[in-house]
């Protein structure tokens, strides 16, 4: 008996993570460059109480055994790293990246992290940096005399000079990718770390190898699907609810246990 009730409390414990992690997702539904997570369960180990296999006479075996479970719980939260919608933005400094890939970011400590949100800008000195002020890596500068940036699907990006009309080249956008992309460590503010479970840097031009290409004037959208995140919001807060029933039930059992003396 008291076995179901710590069972039924491992049971609320990860529906109570789940719920943790669908509500995340939800509430990241509209952040340019998010990406979904998804909350992975395993079960506890068993109490063995008959062993299958077990000999039940000099010629016949036991064909099951009986193994009692003893609950479940959160084994990892998993990045899915699909591609999200594209949405145009015509800002020429808005970046996507349509396909495998991320922008290299530096940041104030001299690390290099990694994203999905191009929602670049300008600095003070011109430097192309993210929302936070964080510059692109490597880092392009945007000169004051110049109109019409452009950045092509290979990551070149240049500009025009407004007193002799031609284009003039002001730097090289490179992308990474992982081998286990899953891997990362996210940060928040959209930006991921390398570990040692998502393998070397892999760094290169967009459009070449296995990298994808560079979208000017547009941003990639979450990849969260608001349906399915209300759909597991309602199972997880179902289930949620059964263990807490197994444990009322547990605790009317061990109520009419305690009165059979009476």
């Amino acid at each position: 008996m008291i076995r179901g009730l710590y069972t039924a409390a491992t049971g609320m414990n990860s529906m109570q993570h789940q719920i943790d992690v669908t509500s995340n997702n939800i509430a990241n539904v509209n952040t340019t460059g998010f990406k979904q997570d998804r909350a992975e369960f395993q079960d506890l180990m068993y109490e063995t109480l008959n062993y299958t296999a077990k000999q039940t006479s000099q010629t016949t075996i036991n064909p099951t055994g009986i193994d009692v479970g003893l609950g479940v719980r959160l084994t990892g939260i998993q990045k899915n790293f699909t591609e999200g919608d594209l949405k145009l933005t015509s800002n020429p400094l808005d970046l996507a990246i349509e396909g495998k890939g991320f922008f290299q970011i530096t940041l104030p400590s001299g690390e290099t992290a990694f994203t999905r949100n191009g929602a670049f800008k300008l600095n003070a000195e011109g430097s192309i940096v993210n929302g936070n002020g964080y510059p692109l890596s490597p880092e392009i500068v945007v000169p004051d005399n110049v109109t019409n940036v452009s950045i092509a699907k290979d990551g070149t990006v240049s500009a025009t000079d407004p007193q002799t009309g031609t284009s003039v080249q002001l730097g090289q956008i490179t992308i990474a990718d992982f081998i286990n992309p899953a891997g990362l460590i996210p940060l928040g503010e959209s930006l991921f770390m390398q570990s040692d479970a998502s393998g070397d840097v892999l760094e290169g031009n967009p459009t070449t190898d296995q990298f994808g290409n560079v979208r000017q004037g547009m941003i990639e959208s979450s990849n969260v699907k608001l349906v399915n995140e209300m759909v597991d919001l309602i199972t997880a807060q179902r289930a949620y609810e059964a263990n807490s029933k197994a444990i009322t039930t547990a605790d009317s059992m061990l109520d009419i246990v305690n009165r059979l003396k009476n």
